[in-house]
């Protein structure tokens, strides 16, 4: 079983990643990192990851939440799945998280790009099987979403927990790249009668829904309307552990 390991700030012994022959950066290697505090300041403002992995001959890649507790990211699937018989298995993955902060106009339609942080995560993952670790990693899911959320809703049942294989996959060999900026253009076409710049993109909340179906009987989190993904994870990497 892989114990689930939190690091207080400060203490973790390697501040970068190792670099690999898998997880070098080869194509434009000055927007790669192997910082580890930028991998998981990434890993926790972002919301969806894909899992990328082979079954037989065939790929796969399936977009998921997730949450990254320690040094881990945790993973879950339904028992009965075909992407928990993979991560049983002891299968390679590899598991992408990328944030997009902007759409990049160039001059030219060969420089348009993207303003983008991005992570790349490989390895195998191993599954949490005593139930105070899975239901810790459980619990993590939700507030790595929202925080506060699951001590504000039901825990999972035995049903469900028996229903739920969990998983945790070490972030060990671990990438990251990013662009920020704007356009890099051809001097030939600095001249040109285009508009070039950068079109920002932020994660931002609508108007909170309520169940129509069945009225909640209790009071909306306080906050919601107001959630903004970036400064909620910069607040909770700053709080003491």
């Amino acid at each position: 079983m892989l114990p689930v390991v939190v690091h207080p700030p400060g203490m973790d012994s390697r501040a970068s990643f190792p670099v690999t022959p898998l997880t070098k950066v080869s194509r434009l290697p000055a927007r790669a990192s192997y910082d580890r505090a930028d991998a998981y300041a990434i890993l926790d403002e972002g919301l969806v990851a894909a899992v990328g992995f082979v079954d037989g001959e065939q790929p796969f890649v399936i977009p998921m939440a997730y949450a990254r507790l320690g040094d881990a990211l945790v993973l879950h699937a339904a028992s009965t799945s075909r992407f928990q018989r993979v991560l049983a298995s002891g299968a390679r993955l590899c598991v992408t998280v990328m944030l997009v902060d902007g759409i990049v106009l160039a001059r030219s339609a060969f420089h348009h790009s993207m303003n983008y942080r991005s992570v790349v995560v490989l390895g195998s993952a191993a599954e949490l099987t005593a139930e105070p670790e899975k239901l810790a990693a459980l619990g993590s899911l939700l507030e790595h979403a929202l925080p506060g959320r699951s001590a504000a809703c039901r825990p999972p049942s035995a049903v469900e927990l028996k229903a739920t294989r969990v998983f945790a996959l070490p972030l060990v060999e671990v990438s990251v790249k990013r662009r920020a900026g704007g356009p890099l253009d051809d001097a030939e076409d600095l001249d040109s009668p285009y508009w070039a710049g950068v079109l920002p993109f932020t994660t931002r909340p609508g108007i909170p829904e309520p169940d129509p179906a069945h009225p909640p009987r209790g009071r909306e989190p306080g906050g919601l309307a107001s959630y903004d993904r970036a400064t909620f994870t910069r607040a909770q990497q700053e709080k003491p552990r």
